[in-house]
């Protein structure tokens, strides 16, 4: 088995895994919904047509930048202009996602040559999210899906890096796909049966969250040599 290494990254995303039509949550981390939906977009299926084969990838996303979430609220009329609804809805803001998808070598090329040339347009979540660059970063051959999460470099933007200056090594949370009746796993309704407007089905699949995923480093640090390195009080020695 192989790992395609996606990047997620927008201004806003959005991942429903449970929402009503006045109240559209999102959960804090990208859904194996949205990517099987992504990827079926990207291979020009329809929303009728059978999404069997993409239900055995096994899904991970890595933490990178958690973001933050925001709240916004639209507005919609009935046709004849009398009945108003509002609806609200969670955003995250300024988030950024190692995400990764295990499976055969062969499958992982047809999903990276197909989101690299798209059939319908790739959103984040929402239609209103489109995601930043570059979204593929590559397939790691040989590579399980922990292993390959755990391997790649930071991907926070220099202003998050920044934040965590004080930090030489920072702990990123990995959430990941496991067998169901693992130690410490959770399920989650996100598994779509069909993506059939009219239909909709979805069920459960199981979930660990290790709050100590990983160590990476930060190539922001500032370290103890270049806080000390300027004397402030040289120039007055020289007078």
């Amino acid at each position: 088995m192989s790992t395609l290494l996606l990047r997620f990254g927008a201004p806003l995303q959005s991942w429903g895994s449970s929402s009503r039509f006045q109240w559209r949550e999102t959960n804090r981390e990208p859904t194996k919904s949205a990517m099987i939906g992504m990827l079926a977009a990207a291979e020009g299926r329809r929303r009728n047509d059978s999404i069997d084969d993409l239900l055995c990838i096994k899904f991970g996303v890595r933490l990178d930048q958690p973001g933050k979430f925001i709240r916004d609220f639209h507005t919609a009329r009935t046709v004849d202009g009398k009945q108003a609804f509002v609806s609200h809805r969670r955003y995250l803001s300024d988030a950024v996602f190692l995400v990764g998808i295990e499976d055969e070598h062969d499958r992982l090329v047809g999903y990276q040559q197909a989101l690299l040339h798209p059939m319908f347009p790739l959103f984040l979540g929402r239609r209103s999210c489109p995601p930043t660059q570059p979204l593929v970063l590559g397939i790691r051959e040989n590579q399980d899906l922990l292993t390959a999460l755990q391997s790649q470099p930071w991907l926070a933007a220099d202003f998050y890096k920044n934040k965590h200056k004080q930090q030489q090594m920072v702990n990123l949370e990995i959430v990941i796909d496991v067998p169901y009746g693992t130690t410490g796993s959770y399920l989650q309704r996100d598994l779509p049966k069909t993506f059939n407007q009219t239909h909709r089905q979805y069920t459960s699949r199981s979930m660990l969250s290790n709050v100590e995923g990983v160590l990476v480093e930060n190539p922001k640090a500032v370290t103890l040599s270049s806080v000390t390195d300027h004397d402030a009080l040289l120039g007055l020695e020289e007078v």
